[in-house]
């Protein structure tokens, strides 16, 4: 919607509020010197109220709206997290990662600890290390910020570094 059309809106429901609030406060303080003729209070009160249906109709109308904005933000966001989880069984597969590394792989690139990853895993610190280190030897990277920038870098379109990350050949 237009602003300079949401901005009229705002501007007739501020006039409409002042009119009805002015019309309140008036009576009962008594500040009105002469009453206002019975046609002119009405065609106020009937421009009051229209320029309030038409404020609530246009409120609707963009609740609305941002609704359906936001399923397709919520649509887009599944679709890119279906293709993030595609890549990194594509990157892990390429990579030929164990069962084992693919776990420690994921719970890396989620920022978990080595001894975090080796509690959730019942296993020993040293064997996540291990693992870890085989991952990033497979991967062609020196680190777990190179691992996770791969991925971004996909997610991107274009790699940053290159050569880095890139899977070796046979």
């Amino acid at each position: 919607m237009r602003l300079s059309v949401l901005i009229g809106v705002l501007v007739v429901q501020a006039v409409c509020t002042l009119v009805f609030v002015w019309d309140l406060f008036s009576g009962f303080l008594g500040l009105r010197a002469s009453p206002i003729s019975w046609q002119t209070r009405e065609l106020m009160e009937i421009g009051a109220a229209l320029g309030l249906l038409l404020g609530t109709g246009m409120g609707a109308q963009m609740l609305l709206r941002a609704h359906r904005r936001s399923d397709r933000a919520e649509a887009q966001l599944r679709v890119a997290s279906g293709a993030f989880m595609e890549l990194l069984d594509e990157r892990f597969d390429d990579w030929a990662l164990t069962p084992a590394e693919r776990d420690v792989a994921l719970f890396a690139l989620k920022g978990m600890s080595l001894q975090d990853i080796a509690r959730l895993r019942e296993t020993s610190e040293g064997t996540v290390k291990a693992q870890t280190n085989a991952i990033y030897r497979k991967a062609g990277v020196s680190g777990r910020p190179q691992l996770l920038s791969l991925f971004i870098d996909d997610l991107m379109g274009q790699a940053l570094v290159p050569g880095v990350g890139e899977t070796p050949q046979a």
